[in-house]
Protein backbone atom coordinates (compact mmCIF):
# COMPACT_ATOMS: atom_id res chain seq x y z
CA UNK A 1 0.00 0.00 0.00
CA UNK A 2 2.96 2.31 0.54
CA UNK A 3 3.52 2.73 -3.22
CA UNK A 4 -0.13 3.47 -4.05
CA UNK A 5 0.00 7.21 -3.22
CA UNK A 6 3.29 7.53 -5.14
CA UNK A 7 1.82 5.76 -8.18
CA UNK A 8 -1.21 8.03 -8.08
CA UNK A 9 1.09 11.06 -7.89
CA UNK A 10 3.12 9.86 -10.88
CA UNK A 11 -0.03 9.21 -12.91
CA UNK A 12 -1.23 12.75 -12.14
CA UNK A 13 2.19 14.14 -13.14
CA UNK A 14 2.10 12.20 -16.40
CA UNK A 15 -1.41 13.43 -17.22
CA UNK A 16 -0.34 17.00 -16.49
CA UNK A 17 2.73 16.61 -18.72
CA UNK A 18 0.82 15.27 -21.72
CA UNK A 19 -2.33 17.36 -21.22
CA UNK A 20 -1.34 20.57 -19.44
CA UNK A 21 -4.08 23.13 -18.83
CA UNK A 22 -4.59 25.34 -21.87
CA UNK A 23 -3.84 28.52 -19.96
CA UNK A 24 -0.86 29.49 -17.84
CA UNK A 25 -1.10 29.91 -14.08
CA UNK A 26 -2.66 33.32 -13.50
CA UNK A 27 -0.11 35.93 -12.52
CA UNK A 28 -2.39 37.33 -9.82
CA UNK A 29 -2.36 33.99 -8.02
CA UNK A 30 1.42 33.93 -7.69
CA UNK A 31 2.46 37.58 -7.67
CA UNK A 32 2.23 37.60 -3.86
CA UNK A 33 5.10 35.10 -3.67
CA UNK A 34 7.32 36.06 -6.62
CA UNK A 35 9.24 39.23 -7.39
CA UNK A 36 9.09 40.47 -11.02
CA UNK A 37 12.44 38.80 -11.91
CA UNK A 38 11.27 35.54 -10.29
CA UNK A 39 8.01 35.74 -12.24
CA UNK A 40 10.02 36.06 -15.47
CA UNK A 41 11.88 32.84 -14.57
CA UNK A 42 8.65 31.10 -13.56
CA UNK A 43 7.12 31.91 -16.96
CA UNK A 44 10.06 30.17 -18.66
CA UNK A 45 9.01 26.85 -17.10
CA UNK A 46 6.98 24.53 -19.28
CA UNK A 47 3.26 24.98 -18.67
CA UNK A 48 2.97 21.58 -16.96
CA UNK A 49 5.83 22.53 -14.61
CA UNK A 50 4.15 25.84 -13.80
CA UNK A 51 0.99 23.98 -12.82
CA UNK A 52 3.00 21.44 -10.80
CA UNK A 53 4.70 24.26 -8.87
CA UNK A 54 1.34 25.97 -8.34
CA UNK A 55 -0.04 22.68 -6.99
CA UNK A 56 2.87 22.41 -4.55
CA UNK A 57 2.19 25.98 -3.41
CA UNK A 58 -1.47 25.15 -2.76
CA UNK A 59 -0.64 21.99 -0.84
CA UNK A 60 1.65 24.00 1.42
CA UNK A 61 -0.98 26.70 1.92
CA UNK A 62 -3.61 24.06 2.72
CA UNK A 63 -1.27 22.53 5.30
CA UNK A 64 -0.99 25.90 7.03
CA UNK A 65 2.38 27.02 5.73
CA UNK A 66 2.71 30.80 6.00
CA UNK A 67 6.44 31.39 5.51
CA UNK A 68 6.79 33.46 2.34
CA UNK A 69 10.29 32.17 1.63
CA UNK A 70 9.06 28.58 1.69
CA UNK A 71 6.08 29.46 -0.51
CA UNK A 72 8.38 31.19 -3.00
CA UNK A 73 10.58 28.08 -3.01
CA UNK A 74 7.50 25.99 -3.84
CA UNK A 75 7.01 27.99 -7.01
CA UNK A 76 10.69 28.00 -7.96
CA UNK A 77 11.72 24.48 -6.92
CA UNK A 78 12.08 23.22 -10.51
CA UNK A 79 13.32 26.46 -12.06
CA UNK A 80 16.68 24.92 -12.98
CA UNK A 81 14.87 22.82 -15.59
CA UNK A 82 14.58 25.90 -17.81
CA UNK A 83 18.19 25.30 -18.89
CA UNK A 84 17.31 21.98 -20.54
CA UNK A 85 13.54 21.44 -20.90
CA UNK A 86 12.52 17.80 -20.91
CA UNK A 87 10.07 15.95 -23.12
CA UNK A 88 7.49 13.63 -21.59
CA UNK A 89 9.42 10.52 -22.63
CA UNK A 90 12.56 11.88 -20.95
CA UNK A 91 10.65 12.41 -17.70
CA UNK A 92 9.24 8.90 -17.89
CA UNK A 93 12.75 7.56 -18.46
CA UNK A 94 13.99 9.27 -15.29
CA UNK A 95 11.16 7.80 -13.20
CA UNK A 96 11.66 4.30 -14.58
CA UNK A 97 15.45 4.26 -14.21
CA UNK A 98 15.20 5.75 -10.71
CA UNK A 99 12.86 2.87 -9.84
CA UNK A 100 14.86 -0.02 -11.30
CA UNK A 101 18.48 1.19 -11.21
CA UNK A 102 18.78 4.33 -9.06
CA UNK A 103 22.59 4.32 -9.03
CA UNK A 104 22.64 4.75 -12.79
CA UNK A 105 20.92 8.14 -12.46
CA UNK A 106 23.88 9.52 -10.52
CA UNK A 107 26.44 8.01 -12.91
CA UNK A 108 24.66 9.12 -16.09
CA UNK A 109 23.90 12.48 -14.49
CA UNK A 110 27.59 13.41 -14.53
CA UNK A 111 27.74 13.37 -18.32
CA UNK A 112 26.98 16.30 -20.65
CA UNK A 113 23.30 17.24 -21.02
CA UNK A 114 22.77 15.87 -24.50
CA UNK A 115 21.32 12.78 -26.08
CA UNK A 116 20.20 10.00 -23.76
CA UNK A 117 22.12 11.40 -20.80
CA UNK A 118 20.30 14.77 -20.87
CA UNK A 119 17.35 13.77 -18.65
CA UNK A 120 19.67 12.27 -16.05
CA UNK A 121 21.92 15.34 -16.01
CA UNK A 122 18.81 17.50 -15.50
CA UNK A 123 17.58 15.19 -12.73
CA UNK A 124 20.92 15.43 -10.94
CA UNK A 125 21.66 19.11 -11.42
CA UNK A 126 18.44 21.10 -11.81
CA UNK A 127 18.30 21.85 -8.07
CA UNK A 128 21.73 23.51 -8.04
CA UNK A 129 20.98 25.34 -11.30
CA UNK A 130 17.69 26.51 -9.80
CA UNK A 131 19.36 27.66 -6.59
CA UNK A 132 21.76 29.77 -8.64
CA UNK A 133 18.92 31.27 -10.69
CA UNK A 134 16.87 32.02 -7.57
CA UNK A 135 19.86 33.65 -5.88
CA UNK A 136 20.37 35.88 -8.92
CA UNK A 137 16.81 37.19 -8.48
CA UNK A 138 17.56 38.19 -4.91
CA UNK A 139 15.73 35.26 -3.30
CA UNK A 140 16.36 34.72 0.40
CA UNK A 141 18.83 32.11 1.62
CA UNK A 142 15.90 29.99 2.81
CA UNK A 143 14.26 30.10 -0.62
CA UNK A 144 17.56 29.29 -2.32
Amino acid sequence: MKNKPRLSYRIQQFKLAILPPSQAVETGQIRTYLTPPQLVLFRRLQRSEQWHAFSVLHKLLESGQKNGDVLTAALLHDIGKIHYPLNVWERVMIVLVRRVAPRLIKRWGQDTPQGLSKPFVVACHHAEWGADLAARTGASKLTV
